[in-house]
């Protein structure tokens, strides 16, 4: 059965012939710019295993880039589709109501960690169109014209969303771009000014934080902070919950409204639904939370849940689109909920990041390449150096281990500025054995790498 499996690789390298002429076809037929970094073709996955064409079994520790949290071809959710696909598969949501829609918002409502007595929902189909979404609310809420983003940040690639995201590599050449949009320094305490405490680099970091307000936009004019809880692209960067609950009391004291950007973050990954419960149990809720990702298991769907009193700023036409809280992907979502909370998805998160902390830790030990170790629950990272005293980044290592690993039934992904962190994203019903056969192959990945 897949879904208990061992990575294999039966055709002694990848891709094997029938994958080879996939990929072939696809190189003629897709646009290049729509790349693809491994050289799998997938068949069938199931849980934390995917099956190629050639019979290769592949364990996932990317799912999706964070979308497989309940994991591949979940039965009961395949089931909630094809119960919905035998009713309709779509009502636009501006022309007729289906409960799926409803039911979802009010679920949505009920666990989404945003402040408020009540709360409302939007939907959405990717987190690119949620934060953008975000955006509209804040700013039609406040009536004001600027936004603040940090550095590292990923927010996804529309025209506001990528002048929202730092790397450049995504926007490069597509200018002119919105207006509005300014940056403060996230605090990476991995790579915080020489000679710091923790303690004293988020103070440094509040201060520049408060700095943008004199060097880039006066607070009266931003309506919204967007935040990750854990930037993903910029690295696997936890934000400090001091540091949160200080830009909450900025944000309060300048009637600017706080975003939580918990498209890759959200639906247990954490060790809660949202890493936004923790800020809400610290007391620095934000007003509006982003999701998507692992909402629908792999159906497209995203959205905005906020408090109403803000939500409901919003004029009519502002927000919408054609496939927004699709019927499918409700369908979808609705069981994903029930299952996590079920299941204590969640919780599993939270021993398996442990198991992956533990094991990252022990290499620290051993291995002067690992620099450092970070994250919340079962969103983990682990930055690898050329020198633990200058923190050169080593993406040359982390290109190696990738090669080796996926040769050997193992898909993992870099983050960071630099591309030198390994992400940790495997799906939350991984077993044991296949959590084991995979820290054995990374483990074997990094050594071959540095020989």
């Amino acid at each position: 059965m897949l879904r208990e499996a061992l990575p294999e690789i039966v055709t002694g390298t990848v891709p094997g012939p029938k994958a080879k002429a996939l990929i072939e076809r696809r190189a003629k037929a897709v646009l290049g710019a729509v790349q693809c970094g491994y050289p799998c073709v997938i068949s069938r996955g199931e849980g934390a295993m995917f099956e190629d064409v050639d019979g290769n079994r592949f364990l996932d520790w990317i799912g999706g880039v964070g979308v497989l949290n309940v994991g591949y071809s979940q039965p009961e959710i395949v089931e909630a589709v094809r119960e919905q696909a035998g009713k309709f598969f779509h009502g636009m949501q501006h022309i007729v109501t289906h409960e799926g829609y409803v039911s979802l918002a009010e679920k949505l409502d009920e666990i989404v960690p945003a402040r408020g007595e009540k709360r409302k929902t939007m939907f959405a189909n990717s987190g690119a169109e949620a934060d953008e979404n975000a955006v509209k609310i804040a700013k039609s809420a406040t009536g004001r014209p600027n936004i603040i983003v940090f550095s590292g940040a990923f927010h996804g690639r529309t025209a506001m969303t990528m002048t929202m995201t730092s790397k450049k590599a995504y926007s490069y050449g597509l200018g002119p771009f919105p207006d509005g949009v300014y940056r403060a320094e996230f605090p990476y305490l991995y790579r915080k000014p020489g000679g710091m405490t923790d303690e004293e680099a988020v103070q440094y970091y509040i201060r520049r934080f408060e700095s943008v307000f004199e060097e880039a936009s006066p607070a009266e004019y931003v309506a919204a902070v967007v935040v990750e809880p854990i930037q993903g692209e910029g690295g696997f960067i936890p934000a400090p919950i001091e540091w949160v609950r200080a830009v909450r009391s900025i944000c309060d004291r300048h009637g600017i409204l706080l975003v939580a950007d918990e498209v890759q973050t959200g639906f247990g990954r954490s060790g809660r639904m949202f890493v936004s419960d923790y800020w809400k149990e610290a007391g620095c809720a934000p007003d509006l939370v982003t999701f998507a990702k692992s909402v629908a298991a792999g159906v497209p769907l995203s959205g905005v849940t906020g408090d109403a009193k803000v939500m409901d700023r919003v004029r009519p036409g502002v927000v919408g689109g054609t496939f927004n809280g699709n019927a499918l992907a409700c369908a979808a979502a609705l069981k994903v909920i029930e299952i996590m909370r079920r299941d204590r998805l969640p919780d599993r998160a939270l021993a398996i990041g442990k198991k992956v902390v533990d094991t990252y830790t022990e290499w620290k030990s051993r291995y002067p390449v690992v620099g450092d170790v970070r994250g919340i629950g079962a969103m983990v990272g682990i930055e690898f150096v050329k020198d633990r005293k200058t923190k050169e980044p080593y993406p040359e290592l982390v290109r190696k281990m990738i090669q080796y690993s996926v040769q050997h039934g193992l898909l993992i992904e870099n983050a960071g500025t630099w591309g030198n962190v390994i992400r940790f994203l495997c799906p939350l019903v991984v077993t044991d054995a296949q959590l084991d056969a995979g820290m054995r192959i990374m483990e074997d990945a990094l050594r071959n790498s540095l020989s």
